[in-house]
């Protein structure tokens, strides 16, 4: 139940001592203020309960441990200096995370505005003002037929406060504090969100601008070997021991892998990009920095990741969501206090004289309480009750978006740890095939330049063992994406970070 309580305190000093109200008076009116705003109408929010399971999904494979989960800054597991650095800077200089700060300073603000309800309006005024009775006016001649108070002048000096005070009877203001409340928690989980996307999104393109930066290398390097061997063809054609085909052949193979440096050249620069501007910064920022290559990062010894049910903790999605649920919950408060009565108290307090010199003595006081008023809708053509409806379904929905969102994380985890444990088990699988490719092309070459072998074997050897090096080099910049994911789909990075709304964005 609110109760809109304006108290106008206006003070105005007046000639007349004000009546002073009884004691036994002031007292029955404190207690029914006090009984009248104990009441909370509407449903109190309750942290839904979510059955995590036991165990992950999947079958946990070599590398992977269900022991505590230590996360908050897992991208330094990977032991590798540049990606630390990059992270720092761009939790710093990020635009989308200064953007979710300001945004939480806004919900903070938004909570003062609805928190201030909770206390009296107070309003300062004075006035001055000055007349003088006309000498023809009727009713001013005196009895003797002359005029008593014809062409006086006559000052008043008024000065005063006015206060307005709603009565929170049926809790309306307080469910409007709790839903304000709610909203900025929720922008501050938006914000660490924010922050576990940006950590997560620096990394995976750190690793994808490594392994193709290693690509670029690799097809260079074939290029040399390819134009060697297309020169030895020539050699070998005009010394009478080749063909024309051989030389088809080897030009073939070599424009073909030629053909790839444009393409990994592109992707090279588009990640340079892509981190400038996750730093917040233009683009060609980092070309100097991140030119030198160096190897993707390789992934750490083990990976601890706790158990299922510390994700509904540790996410701050799930949080966020939690958090908007309660605001919803707190706002079907807010509209059911509609169907009650309010109360509104209006006082004034303040000097009023005719003198200056007189204003400010105690002769001059002039107060008021009251009235206390009351309102209560009685017919508003179901505009109350539909209002009511509209926000139970918002909870609602807020309640399934809660349920979505923990799924949603789960699944992700569950994803996360299949692509993990696969992509690992299929860089061993290149390992391995590059090793016998590399024997396979030594022997192609040696049988060829004896002339036990066709060259076109030669050929398809070069060939398989540079696509193996591509495809190795890019397993492992997948392995080291997909622990990202599973960094990222576990929650870590936002843990030990201060809030960037802390302080005002530079």
């Amino acid at each position: 139940m609110s109760i809109n309580m304006p108290i106008h305190t206006t003070r105005r000093t007046s000639m007349l001592r004000s009546p002073r109200i009884a004691a036994p008076a002031r007292a029955g009116a404190g207690a029914t203020l006090v009984l009248l705003s104990g009441c909370t109408v509407g449903p109190s929010h309750v942290a839904p309960e979510s059955r995590a399971p036991e165990q992950w999904p999947e079958q946990l494979e070599s590398g992977i441990a269900d022991g505590a989960a230590d996360i908050r800054q897992w991208w330094t597991r990977f032991e590798d200096p540049t990606l630390n650095s990059l992270v720092d800077r761009a939790l710093v200089g990020n635009l989308d995370l200064r953007e979710a700060a300001a945004r939480v300073r806004e919900s903070r603000a938004l909570r003062g505005v609805t928190a201030s309800d909770q206390f009296p309006t107070i309003n300062a005024g004075a006035s001055a003002s000055y007349s003088r009775d006309s000498e023809n006016a009727f009713g001013n001649r005196g009895s003797g037929g002359g005029f008593d108070s014809a062409g006086e002048q006559t000052d008043l000096y008024d000065v005063g406060f006015d206060a307005a005070w709603e009565i929170d009877a049926f809790g309306r203001v307080r469910r409007a504090v709790e839903a304000a409340d709610a909203d900025l928690a929720a922008s501050i989980e938006s914000e660490r969100d924010a922050r576990v996307i940006l950590v997560a999104e620096v990394a995976r393109t750190y690793m994808e601008l490594r392994a193709s930066q290693a690509r670029l290398d690799i097809a260079k390097e074939n290029v040399r070997i390819q134009q060697e061997t297309l020169d030895l063809s020539r050699d070998r054609l005009g010394a009478g021991l080749g063909t024309e085909l051989q030389v088809s052949q080897a030009t073939t193979q070599l424009e073909s892998t030629r053909s790839q440096i444009p393409v990994l050249t592109i992707r090279v620069k588009q990640a340079t990009h892509r981190l400038d501007v996750l730093l917040g910064q233009q683009p060609g920022t980092l070309s100097t920095e991140l030119a030198s290559v160096a190897p993707v990062p390789p992934s750490p010894g083990e990976v601890p990741i706790g158990l299922p049910a510390e994700l509904l903790r540790r996410r701050p999605d799930i949080r966020r969501a939690e958090r908007e649920l309660a605001a919803a919950t707190a706002r079907v408060g807010v509209a059911t206090a509609d169907l009650y009565p309010r109360f509104t108290l209006t006082g004034s307090f303040g000097l009023q004289s005719e003198d200056t010199d007189t204003l400010f003595s105690a002769d001059s006081q002039t107060w008021s309480v009251g009235p206390l008023a009351v309102r209560w809708p009685i017919f508003t053509a179901g505009r109350i009750r539909a209002t009511i409806r509209v926000n139970e379904a918002r909870q609602e929905q807020a309640l399934v978006e809660y349920e979505r969102t923990v799924l949603r994380a789960y699944e992700e985890v569950a994803n996360a740890l299949v692509s993990y444990a696969r992509v690992r088990e299929r860089r061993e699988s290149l390992g391995r095939a590059m090793q016998s490719s590399s024997i396979a092309l030594e022997l192609s070459q040696d049988l060829w330049s004896r002339g036990l072998s066709d060259f076109l074997n030669v050929l398809d050897s070069q060939r398989a063992l540079f696509l193996l090096q591509d495809q190795l080099a890019e397993s492992a910049a997948d392995e080291a994406t997909s622990l990202v994911a599973l960094y990222k789909a576990l929650g870590g990075g936002w843990e030990d970070q201060p809030l960037a709304a802390a302080a005002p964005s530079p």
